[in-house]
């Protein structure tokens, strides 16, 4: 990074241009026919319709689960996964200091504690002994975080949930299709909880679903995201608790059609992917996520870099905003969770905010020093792929000059 003054202006960079990217959402004309399927249907809502039931079984049967659940987004589907194993005030629950704020959030929305633990420094997931050192009395349920895409050591966590009598629900939110040492995601014995957001690897704009392990669970499910009403009541026999996480015939539709996508996007991903970590590894002071060797399929939901924490926070601040400035979808990393105001208006654990920050100095590193590029640059032709790493590597060798692009 060049401070003086004096110096010659850097090179210009050579913008990516919108064209070359694939545009994000996808859609074609299966989208079209989706909707017009459920326009000709006439029935727009789940209790009469058909295209909920089909994409929850073709959701189940592409994630290795048993059964699914589509609701109305990823929060509600972990809070939904939360209240099935009865996790509320006065419960903790082990989450990671590095995630999307739904994963802490939705632990406060059900009046339980989200404690936060540090994640590894290599895959960015929460790890077994780090969920460890976070344990109390007071501990219910585990919320590893599927990062990017790349799932956390389920057979791991599994083992230590068993041992201690946790709940442990994955936020697979990143993670459709994702498999980890021959197991699909959906496939483990867990809750696991995913989102259609815009952004997301499948989306029609909002969205979630559970996939669940056991009919009992998937049927509590149901009650419990439609009101407790069960199927085909008509004299209002709500039988338990929950609330309306249903989602429409035309929500249900639209991701039937992305869903037939995804397999050949999650291949395209993952070949770009090794692409630029080749193209990436050797630049000096940038950081990549690893990537275990149990990681059989990884979807990647985006593609995460950090500086070197010498740099400063305001140098990974310049290299977002040059990237961007150079037609490269980027963004700084999330916060630890508990640096964030929605944290703090929630229930909290007692653990001080600049003691949490000791204990979890990698989330805290990701989060001053960490960005993501949004996943559908490794969508793009190989040829762009290049040119955008070139952009990087020259944008990370100089983070704070001023950018200049042609």
């Amino acid at each position: 990074m060049s401070l003086d003054p004096t110096a010659a202006p850097p090179a210009p960079v050579r913008r990516i241009d919108a064209d070359d990217l694939p545009p994000w959402p996808q859609h074609d004309h299966t989208e079209r026919a989706a909707l017009d399927r459920v326009l000709a249907q006439g029935q727009w809502w789940r209790a009469a319709g058909t295209e909920n039931e089909d994409f929850e079984r073709e959701f189940a049967a592409y994630n290795g689960a048993p059964r699914a659940l589509a609701v109305t987004n990823g929060t509600a589907a972990l809070e939904l996964a939360l209240r099935l194993h009865g996790i509320g005030p006065g419960d903790e629950v082990v989450v990671p200091a590095f995630t999307f704020i739904s994963t802490s959030l939705a632990v406060q929305n059900v009046g339980a504690i989200p404690v936060p633990a540090d994640v590894d420094p290599e895959t960015y997931c929460l790890t077994p002994d780090a969920v460890r050192t976070a344990l109390t009395p007071a501990t219910r349920a585990v919320i590893p975080v599927h990062m990017a895409g790349h799932l956390a050591d389920m057979h791991g966590l599994g083992d230590l949930a068993a041992e201690h009598g946790l709940a442990l629900i994955q936020d697979a939110a990143h993670a459709q299709g994702g498999v980890w040492d021959g197991t699909p995601v959906g496939a483990f014995p867990t809750v696991a909880c995913y989102s259609f957001q815009n952004g997301k690897l499948m989306t029609a704009g909002e969205g979630g679903a559970l996939t669940l392990p056991d009919e009992k669970t998937y049927e509590q499910a149901y009650l419990m995201h439609t009101c407790g009403r069960p199927r085909g009541d008509t004299t209002y026999q709500h039988e338990t608790g929950g609330s309306n996480y249903r989602v429409s015939e035309f929500t249900a539709a639209i991701l039937r059609a992305q869903l037939a996508r995804l397999d050949g996007q999650t291949r395209i991903r993952e070949q770009r992917t090794a692409l630029l970590d080749a193209l990436l590894a050797e630049v000096p002071g940038l950081r990549l996520q690893a990537r275990d060797p149990r990681m059989d399929v990884n979807p990647h939901y985006m593609y995460l870099v950090a500086l070197d924490p010498s740099a400063g926070r305001a140098a990974r601040d310049a290299l977002v905003a040059g990237l961007k400035a150079a037609g490269v979808p980027a963004c700084v990393n999330f916060p630890p969770v508990y640096r964030t105001g929605s944290f703090q208006a929630g229930p909290v654990p007692t653990t001080p905010v600049p003691e949490l920050a000791e204990r979890c100095a990698v989330a805290e590193d990701l989060g001053a020093h960490g960005l993501w590029i949004h996943h559908r640059v490794l969508l793009a032709e190989p040829h762009v792929v290049e040119r955008v790493a070139t952009v990087v590597a020259a944008l990370a060798a100089r983070a704070g000059d001023p950018v200049v692009t042609r």
